[in-house]
């Protein structure tokens, strides 16, 4: 028999724990199964209406019709490209308007069916822009087709600003193609084996991707496949910018992928089985204290770096770890014209300093001027990046990517191939590779001019 005292403790507990149970918000809706498996709680009818759309009559459709309803809770389930979600699985991913193959034309995000439009856009697509600077006249104009037929028929598109926005199922510049799938099956056609549409690297149109071609100067695109699949950069080794080779010059490239002939092996074909070293002890030598092989600027076999662009006598070292091309500006001026360059770093002539000894010690304004030349547009002195010296902005050191007029530039923004920026081919600026002469690309990897002496 218990004591009278350990009772009296046990109604406690349960007038506490009844009213904590009273205080729960009505949301709040524990298990109604015991345990997994165990006999629901509820009633069918109950079960099956908490799974309804607010409002449906019994017999509607559960969860949408896109899952089953399990005492009370939906479980989702797939049963067309993409993801259900919600408490009744009343959004998908797809359900958003798309336009030029882009859920929200890529101007807003897809919030539960409908699409929430970046600023300066609108439409069920956001496909259009909200300011126009031409008039409705000119605008249609434009819009033309060869029979003088505004974008093929109105039930193709509509015209604003002078393009044409095609409905579904339609396409061109006009409007004037129709696709004869469905937009489902047009995707379900471009997504690649990752699940991407054209692999990130094409447009849907009509279930054909159409690959982005990379390499100007080539006759055959670099990136292609059903559906992008294929990227030949990456049969590249570094210095094969230089040329056309792929593989290292020692292999067949398949879809991105090398083939290497007898005596070679490695991921691009870069190691002769001839050599005594294993590929990672060739590689560790030619990378030295650098995180690429020959720094990034040359071959490495068996060990041994031969330095890149061939014949240039600016770039060199054991590991090509120097590059006095980085000592120049844009206009080729070593250092300023006040220093000399050693190994890629520019030492300064007394009286100056600087990356490129661009700043002359002495200056004949007061401090006062100075300050007014260096403070950017939001009334900072050089943006809080870097200090001021006769009325030019100096960048902090200790953040490397700074840069600009005063200092507003990260420089971490420019583009960067074989994991350099601007590929080692040019300076960057303010987030904008400046590539040097003979290169182009976003990040200067496209290799236009003649061939190296």
């Amino acid at each position: 028999m218990r004591p009278p005292g350990f009772r009296n403790f046990l109604l406690l507990a349960s007038s506490l724990l009844f009213a904590g149970l009273s205080a729960v918000p009505q949301s709040f809706s524990p298990s109604l199964r015991s345990w997994p498996g165990a006999a629901c709680r509820l009633s069918r009818a109950e079960s099956e209406r908490r799974c309804r759309a607010p409002g449906q009559p019994p017999g509607a459709a559960l969860c949408h019709g896109r899952g089953r309803c399990d005492c009370g809770v939906c479980i989702c389930h797939v049963t067309e490209p993409g993801m259900f979600f919600g408490p009744l699985c009343e959004c998908h991913e797809w359900v958003c308007e798309t336009y030029d193959g882009s859920t929200c034309a890529g101007h807003g995000k897809c919030d539960c069916g409908k699409c929430k439009c970046d600023q300066g856009w609108y439409g069920d697509a956001c496909q259009y822009p909200t300011n126009c600077d031409l008039t409705k006249k000119k605008s249609n104009q434009m819009c033309k087709n060869s029979q003088d037929i505004i974008c093929s028929n109105a039930g193709h598109g509509k015209c604003y600003c002078g393009n044409c926005y095609c409905k579904a199922g339609w396409h061109g510049d006009k409007c004037e193609f129709q696709c004869d799938i469905t937009p489902w099956e047009s995707k379900r056609r471009c997504t690649s084996p990752d699940g991407k549409i054209c692999s990130n690297r094409g447009t849907c149109v009509c279930g054909e991707c159409t690959c982005h071609d990379v390499d100007p100067t080539g006759d055959w695109g670099d990136i292609h496949g059903d559906t992008c699949e294929c990227d030949e950069r990456d049969c590249r080794a570094v210095y094969d910018r230089y040329s056309d080779d792929f593989c290292s010059g020692h292999g067949q490239c398949n879809c991105g992928r090398c083939d290497c002939k007898a005596g070679w092996y490695g991921k691009k074909c870069e190691h002769p089985q001839s050599c005594t070293l294993s590929a990672e002890e060739s590689i560790r030598k030619c990378q030295g204290s650098s995180d690429l092989p020959c720094s990034g600027r040359g071959k490495c076999e068996c060990g041994k770096c031969t330095c890149y662009p061939p014949g240039d006598r600016r770039v060199y070292g054991k590991t090509c770890e120097c590059d006095d091309r980085r000592c120049e500006d844009l206009d080729g001026v070593v250092c300023g014209g006040h220093g000399t360059c050693s190994c890629g770093r520019c030492v300064c002539e007394r009286g100056w300093f600087g990356k490129l000894c661009q700043h002359p010690r002495k200056c004949n304004m007061t401090e006062e001027q100075s300050k007014n030349l260096c403070e950017s547009a939001d009334g900072i002195l050089c943006s809080g990046k870097g200090s001021c010296h006769c009325g030019k902005c100096i960048c902090s050191a200790e953040e490397w990517y700074i840069s600009g007029e005063f200092c507003d530039c990260d420089d971490r923004d420019c583009d960067k191939h074989d994991g350099l920026i601007c590929t080692g081919n040019g300076i960057c600026s303010c987030g904008n590779c400046e590539c040097w002469d003979g290169w182009n690309g976003n990040a200067c990897e496209i290799w236009l001019g003649s061939e190296y002496p």
